[in-house]
């Protein structure tokens, strides 16, 4: 499988949820290894062990990591390295949805994202990769898409996730260290971080926002996100965006830059 098979990965929020979904997806794909980067111990002590029973010993490893410590995150990329030698693949995964602590949404969100990033393109992918290319995948949503006015930090926090991928994912950055970057966006799924409480945001106002503005939705599995991420890897070029929604087939979207958006702005006034 062309950018997975005998590598090794790194995904952050990786005990659970959509993180342990992509984890199992990548090892059936031919992964060779995975590294669980999370901050609850016990459900990544768990994740291994769950790991072991279905793909083998020697697959796995959970290391305690607060995205927002770049002494703990660095600590996930030197223990992958020295256990597995190489390390080929991050997943930014972890994040939270919670707009009433959003400093810490900030945290893990962006700056968590922004930390990763920076570890993984300039110090230890490069350097450590199994073959030609590293892979960078960020995790945002497909929120970072569009706007939502009962939770905009969050909001906020994926739209810049996006813009990070793209300016990371540009050619000059990629002839340098060869590494590939993508964004994944999954919709709404059926995970912890799902639409399902009125009091992640900023208070009443807000709820009533939440209330009045929130569509009916169907959540989507995480296993469908996590084919998506493989779809992602396979296909998708150095920063393409892709969506994973409604448990359908994985799309990327082009956001067009602010010349074509003028120069479409302009034509749409002279059909007028």
């Amino acid at each position: 499988m062309n950018g997975i098979y005998g590598k090794v990965a790194l995904i952050t929020g990786g005990a659970a949820g959509i993180g342990l979904h992509y984890a199992k997806e990548l090892l059936r794909n031919g992964l060779r290894a995975v590294t669980l980067a999370d901050v609850n111990e016990e459900r990544g002590i768990e994740a291994v062990e769950d790991l072991t029973r279905e793909f083998g010993s020697n697959k796995s490893l959970y290391v305690k990591t607060d995205v927002t410590d770049k002494e703990q995150f660095a600590d996930a990329f030197e223990r992958t390295v020295d256990k597995f030698k190489n390390i080929d693949i991050l997943i930014n995964n972890a994040g939270i949805m919670n707009d009433a602590i959003w400093e810490r949404e900030i945290g893990i969100n962006f700056v968590g994202t922004v930390i990763g990033c920076i570890l993984g393109l300039h110090h230890y992918l490069p350097k450590y990769k199994t073959a030609k290319e590293g892979i960078i995948v960020n995790v945002a949503s497909t929120t970072g898409l569009e706007v939502f006015g009962a939770i905009p930090i969050y909001v906020a926090t994926k739209h810049a996730v996006i813009g990070l991928t793209q300016s990371w994912g540009t050619e000059s950055h990629y002839k340098r260290a060869q590494v590939r970057f993508l964004a994944l966006c999954p919709g709404p799924t059926d995970t912890t971080l799902a639409l399902d409480g009125l009091d992640k945001n900023l208070g009443p106002a807000y709820q009533d926002i939440f209330r009045e503005s929130q569509p009916f939705v169907t959540l989507q599995g995480s296993d469908y996100v996590a084919k998506g991420l493989i779809h992602a890897i396979v296909n998708g070029e150095n920063g393409s965006i892709w969506v994973v929604e409604d448990s359908e087939t994985p799309y990327e979207v082009v956001i067009p830059s602010r010349d074509k958006l003028r120069i479409m702005n302009y034509h749409d006034l002279e059909l007028m």
